[in-house]
């Protein structure tokens, strides 16, 4: 292959091939971008000479004959001279710019929202981190990104649910000896002024390394102070309430913040579920009967102060009605009556009679 010849009548094709395929080995997009607007450029040159020379560069059937060294005679004229240092000339440009762009994106860098930047200079790493945003730095510096939003890791039976693929269920005893298995989230965070001390000690690999060992030994020590049937019914919250408060003990002074523990499904044998089922049937079937007996002795009681109430009412009335009282309230009745009212008096005194009225 005459890549000497190629060079010489394609110098611009050649800097935008490498540059493409530079661009494309580093998955570097400005790479890319140079090598498209080297080989443009090329093309756009190439076409304003006339005659045979007004074919592009990209003319496939003339770089398989230079490759192949096949061709007998040349059918382009040669680049003047002139124009080849002009071509040489803006190479180079290219060239030095390339390089400064290389050199100048290590004066500098960025960290997102979400994140924080730990900071080493060969190999040592410094206490003091990057917050999110813009920063100038030392070049020879390495900055290093760790996040530091919620995050959540999860032991499931479920398949893929969790950090592990396949079952990574947390067997554990109970205070009575039986075996029962877990489902748990922690939600946790890393701090971000102790992100330098967690990449030191640990590395990024920090869940795996600190964070699941502890959710497993803090989980079997707390299960162990429990009744199965504890577990599995109303202290299920209180039991995850003690695994977050001993794992922020644990974690807190190693850089990592426990925000919340879920424990999701806690799943017993199959025979003492079936009898805790039962016996929790039988305990709310044993709660409703009681409630039951106590509406009923409420009604009771309700009875019996309404009928002490109206038995006072009749002593308090009997009491009341003496002859003038009644007098006074027949007498009050017969003046809302229009008409003529006949009256009985006794022939003794006059006094009006009551009696059959």
């Amino acid at each position: 292959m005459d890549l000497k010849k190629l060079f010489d009548k394609y110098p611009l094709f050649v800097f935008g091939f490498g540059a493409f395929l530079l661009g494309a080995i580093t998955d570097s997009g400005f790479f890319i971008f140079l090598g498209i607007i080297l080989l443009f450029s090329a093309s756009a040159q190439y076409k304003k000479k006339g005659g045979e020379d007004s074919k592009s560069p990209f003319d496939i059937k003339k770089i398989i004959n230079i490759f192949n060294n096949n061709s007998k005679k040349e059918h382009m004229e040669t680049i003047n001279p002139r124009n080849k240092a002009k071509i040489g000339f803006w190479v180079v440009i290219a060239i030095v710019f390339l390089i400064f762009l290389s050199f100048a994106s290590a004066f500098w860098v960025v960290i997102d929202a979400g994140e924080t930047g730990v900071r080493s200079f060969f190999g040592k790493v410094r206490d003091s981190e990057f917050h999110s945003g813009f920063h100038l730095k030392n070049p020879l510096e390495k900055i290093t990104k760790m996040n530091i939003r919620t995050q959540e890791y999860t032991m499931s039976v479920t398949q893929g649910e969790g950090q592990r693929y396949g079952s990574d269920v947390i067997t554990a005893l109970t205070k009575e000896g039986l075996s029962v298995d877990l489902d748990i989230t922690v939600l946790y965070r890393l701090i971000e002024e102790k992100a330098s001390d967690v990449y030191r000690d640990v590395g990024l690999g920090y869940d795996e390394v600190i964070i699941r060992p502890q959710i497993r030994s803090v989980i079997r020590e707390v299960i162990a102070q429990y009744d199965a049937k504890d577990i599995y019914s109303e202290k299920r919250q209180e039991a995850a309430q003690i695994i977050a408060d001993r794992l922020k003990e644990k974690l807190d002074p190693r850089g990592i913040e426990v925000e919340d523990v879920l424990l999701r499904h806690v799943e017993l044998p199959a025979d003492l579920a079936q009898s805790i089922q039962l016996k929790l049937q039988a305990e709310q079937e044993a709660q409703r009967y009681d409630f039951l007996l106590q509406t009923e002795q409420k009604e009771a009681e309700r009875k019996v102060i309404e009928a002490e109430g109206q038995r006072d009412a009749q002593q308090i009335i009997n009491q009341s009605l003496t002859s003038h009282y009644l007098n006074y309230l027949y007498i009050q009745n017969l003046q809302d009556r229009e008409g003529t009212i006949y009256v009985p008096t006794s022939p003794s005194t006059g006094v009006p009679l009551f009696r059959g009225l």
